[in-house]
């Protein structure tokens, strides 16, 4: 009787015991594995990125192509009607007067590639010096709301928040890369767009742009719809044309495409 009882009492005891020599061979026999064995456990194979191809100079092979300097079929009026801006040498032209243009298709998440040049003349129609705001004023707008800002920023003193490559009216560029007027000028913007739910917002948008090749705007919170006067602030949206802005300046453009994200 008290034989049994006591191996009653060393049973858990026991099995514990082999759970534990279990264990340890299980922790000797990971020990033993090869280095390239670990190395596997972290490897990731799916899901496999696409094959894009970006050549030294041209367009990636998955990208849209919104101009290729020979028509503006891409492009509509905001006014309605086909876009109404001057073509010539690979470039459109602001047609002053003629108000902004935009596109015909809807984007949401963008990697965006544009080029553009201000005119070499900075005199006005009176002879005088063009300064600030009024030197080769435009801009790109994303969504239709959210603008980074074109100017002739190139010995241009104006407001920073104001500036080329600036979230207009919101973010300083962390520098100025512009180019002389008649130079031609280049913006890779990488465009997260605000999400919503509902009516409310849920997440804010994001800009990253460079200038010329250089860092300008850094992963930056997009605070609201661009706004001349008065603070910038959300309205829920959904996807939205990209739009590029009249403000009666001779701007150039060239070079369009972007990637959907």
């Amino acid at each position: 009787m008290k034989k049994t009882l006591l191996t009653k009492a060393l049973a858990p005891t026991a099995v514990a015991f082999v759970a534990c020599a279990f264990g340890s061979l299980a922790m000797a026999a990971e020990t033993k594995k090869e280095p390239w064995q670990l190395a596997q456990e972290t490897e990731v194979w799916e899901p496999v990125p696409p094959v894009v191809s970006a050549p030294a100079k041209g367009v990636p092979s998955d990208a849209v192509v919104l101009f290729n300097g020979k028509d503006l079929n891409q492009w509509e009026s905001v006014n309605g009607g086909a876009a109404a801006w001057t073509l010539g040498k690979g470039a459109m032209t602001v047609a002053a007067g003629k108000g902004d243009i935009r596109t015909k298709e809807s984007f949401c998440d963008v990697q965006l590639h544009i080029e553009w040049k201000t005119p070499t003349d900075i005199k006005g129609a009176d002879g005088k010096l063009l300064e600030g705001q009024g030197r080769s004023n435009s801009g790109v707008f994303f969504q239709e709301r959210y603008e980074i800002q074109v100017l002739d920023s190139h010995n241009n003193k104006t407001y920073p928040n104001g500036q080329a490559a600036s979230v207009y009216k919101q973010t300083i560029p962390l520098a100025n890369a512009t180019r002389a007027p008649g130079e031609w000028q280049t913006y890779d913007i990488i465009f997260t767009s605000p999400k919503f739910d509902g009516d409310k917002l849920a997440k804010p948008g994001y800009v990253t742009v460079l200038h010329n090749g250089v860092l300008v705007q850094n992963h930056v919170e997009i605070q609201g719809a661009t706004e001349w006067i008065g603070k910038p602030s959300y309205k829920a949206h959904g996807c939205a044309p990209i739009r590029l802005q009249d403000h009666g300046n001779p701007v150039s453009f060239r070079n369009i495409w972007l990637r959907k994200l």
